[in-house]
């Protein structure tokens, strides 16, 4: 009798115990919660998958991770990986290190990786070179972005012809209306007055990264095989930034789209969050950073 009253004890004890999940996945049209094999299985038609990441958030790096495993057997197709943390005059250093021309570190001091590197990218990067998937830097080297930021477009009339390649062609047509746009531009009115004349030179620093990730995106995605974007949530939430462009270039590319987003509570999505991406994941606001 008194093994049983414990047995009672221990199974009400496990029983009341209620697991904290660390990520919930909805869809982004009906703000349904998917389990992540139902996210997979609707990125299966995808050309292009953008995972639209906070750049600090530990389970969001994890998950990306898991995304990239999964992402070839679930679409049938060769994966080709992409991220905004490397600059596009970066590639050739890229290319030696996948290769095994040159060691990790010739890789972490002559290309401009980002601080959190080693905790949050190395693991992507380590399973492209360990699987030989193609790797492309795609984002404009940030010295041309700055120069956009202080002095628009025209400050880039004075740059050689070879650093041209490291950006979308230009002229680039901005739509000043976007959303997303409007929202950096009201952020800097709120900062710096209604008169202040730089708001449309920081839209456009914007957009010149946005553009130029599509570039590189859309000269390096061939058919039967799904790119692999990494980028911060801003460049493709509502599917704007990147998307915007990149549907610009290749109108006919099935493009999905991920999107982190930071919740007090994951159980159900905010409405601010709904639709934000096909595939939305919430993350408890109080997650580990990585910096």
């Amino acid at each position: 009798m008194k093994y049983f009253l414990i047995i009672i004890a221990l199974f009400g004890l496990f029983t009341s115990f209620k697991p904290k999940p660390a990520y919930q996945i909805f869809t982004g049209e009906k703000s349904k919660s998917v389990d992540f094999d139902k996210m997979m299985k609707g990125l299966k038609e995808a050309d292009v998958v953008f995972f639209g990441e906070i750049h600090n958030n530990s389970i969001c790096h994890w998950l990306q991770l898991q995304v990239l495993k999964s992402l070839g057997e679930s679409t049938g197709k060769k994966v080709i990986v992409g991220v905004e943390m490397f600059e596009a005059d970066d590639q050739i250093v890229i290319d030696e290190y996948m290769s095994g021309l040159i060691k990790e570190k010739h890789l972490k001091k002559e290309a401009k990786i980002w601080d959190n590197y080693a905790t949050d990218y190395a693991p992507i990067v380590d399973f492209a070179k360990k699987n030989k998937l193609p790797f492309i830097a795609t984002n404009i080297p940030r010295r041309y972005a700055n120069i956009v930021a202080r002095g628009g477009f025209e400050g880039l009339d004075r740059i050689a012809d070879e650093a041209r390649k490291y950006m979308a062609p230009l002229p680039i047509e901005v739509d000043y209306e976007l959303p997303g746009y409007k929202e950096i531009s009201g952020m800097l009115a709120g900062h710096m007055g209604k008169n202040n004349d730089g708001g449309n030179k920081m839209i456009d620093a914007q957009a010149i990264k946005d553009a130029t990730m599509a570039h590189f995106i859309s000269i390096n995605w061939e058919e039967n095989h799904v790119f692999y974007h990494l980028n911060g949530s801003f460049h493709t939430r509502n599917r704007e930034g990147i998307v915007y462009f990149l549907k610009k270039l290749q109108p006919d590319l099935n493009v999905r789209t991920i999107s982190i987003v930071e919740q007090e509570s994951i159980i159900n999505l905010l409405e601010e969050n709904e639709e934000v991406a096909d595939f939305v994941i919430a993350i408890p606001s109080d997650m580990t950073r990585t910096f």
